[in-house]
């Protein structure tokens, strides 16, 4: 059984698997084939590659030739075509936002996996990529938006008079808002923090920062730790209640999803007008929809001196750690459908069963039969 690696389009730094990642794939029994060239953005050469007894290729022929490839960005439908018939597909594809991708998967009766769709439970954790890659996200976006302040995080008490430390609103304290918010409380920042869900007041605290209370937020345990849609009644008193705080704020970090759906709509117009000039706005959710009302997805605007920046591909920013953490992931997904150097797909698996997008033909993952039907 042969596993290829490939390079990654021009707007993406980081690689599927770093070479001590690869070194220990080929420990299992099976070969290695990297596209020459894959891992460069994230300081990883051929030569690394080579040291680990992968082979080093073309793209053509990495496509060509390998049962499994795992990358991270989905691969356009020409190359799809052009693998092997039942050659395993792996990567990050967004299978719930592509339905020309998921239909096209399904016509060509191949057998994928999006690596998004790993269920939240305990077990899984080890591979759920959408977890690693929050921490990265938190991480920069903080650094990002530090960056884009025209004063100082930390309090300063200098010969020319004090300087009060900039105040902090991070909206949503999932994996990604708690890193914001221990980044932000390390550069000396003040921090406040929202979440519809009680159960982030507790970790909210326990890193010092200070959580705003909404009562009456529906929350759901099948949801696997994330946020459910809210009524209106409790959305409006959530909005009112961001916007008294964001007229306070200097920066906010919005990082509020919800798994196959738009991103909530949390900082209004009129928020970002009553905001001070100067402020920075981060929205980590700018790819679905934004939690801001004037985010761009991919660009930095400015509205009346309030600067809105809508995040795009920030974990690309760090590649070498990404691809480290992203490639562990890989790893320990893989230790479920590979056995003795071979594939070996077992659908009795949850894990296995909740992460396929389709096989022979047939959606696997239950939304992703259930955006087929519609």
């Amino acid at each position: 059984m042969k596993v290829g690696i490939l390079k990654e389009p021009k707007d993406e730094a980081r690689v599927a698997m770093l070479p001590e990642a690869v070194k220990t794939l080929i420990s299992w029994g099976t070969e290695v084939c990297v596209e020459s060239g894959a891992g460069q953005s994230a300081y990883a050469d051929d030569d690394a590659y080579r040291s680990t007894g992968a082979e080093i290729k073309q793209r053509a022929e990495v496509l060509t030739e390998s049962d499994m490839i795992c990358g991270i960005q989905a691969l356009p439908l020409e190359e799809i075509s052009k693998m092997k018939p039942d050659a395993v597909l792996l990567g990050q594809m967004g299978a719930l936002f592509n339905p020309e991708l998921t239909k096209f998967l399904l016509e060509q009766k191949r057998t994928a996996f999006s690596m998004e769709l790993v269920p939240r439970t305990t077990r899984a954790q080890s591979m759920d990529v959408l977890s690693s890659m929050a921490t990265v996200l938190g991480y920069k976006a903080t650094l990002l938006a530090a960056n884009s302040l025209p004063r100082f995080f930390p309090m300063f008490m200098t010969a020319a008079g004090s300087i009060t430390p900039a105040r902090v609103l991070v909206i949503g304290a999932g994996v990604a808002g708690l890193q914001a918010i221990a980044t932000a409380k390390r550069l000396g920042a003040t921090v406040f923090a929202f979440d519809v869900r009680q159960a982030a007041k507790e970790e909210v605290l326990s890193i010092g920062a200070k959580f705003i209370d909404v009562a009456g937020a529906t929350e759901d345990k099948a949801a696997g730790g994330y946020a459910v849609e809210q009524s209106a009644d409790f959305i409006q008193r959530q909005k009112d209640t961001i916007h008294e705080h964001a007229q306070k704020a200097d920066i906010i970090i919005t990082t509020a999803q919800i798994p196959g759906r738009k991103a909530p709509l949390l900082v209004e117009e009129r928020t970002v007008h009553a905001m001070k000039a100067g402020s920075v706005i981060v929205d980590l959710a700018a790819s679905s929809g934004g939690n801001c009302a004037l985010t761009q997805a991919d660009q930095t605007i400015n509205i009346n001196g309030v600067r809105i920046i809508g995040v795009g591909n920030l974990a690309a920013e760090l590649p070498q750690d990404a691809s480290k953490m992203y490639g562990k992931n890989y790893l320990n997904f893989l230790k479920l459908i590979i056995k003795d150097g071979a594939i070996n797909l077992n659908f009795e698996d949850d894990i296995v069963l909740g992460t396929c997008v389709c096989h022979a033909g047939e959606p696997k993952n239950s939304r992703i039969a259930e955006m087929i039907k519609q």
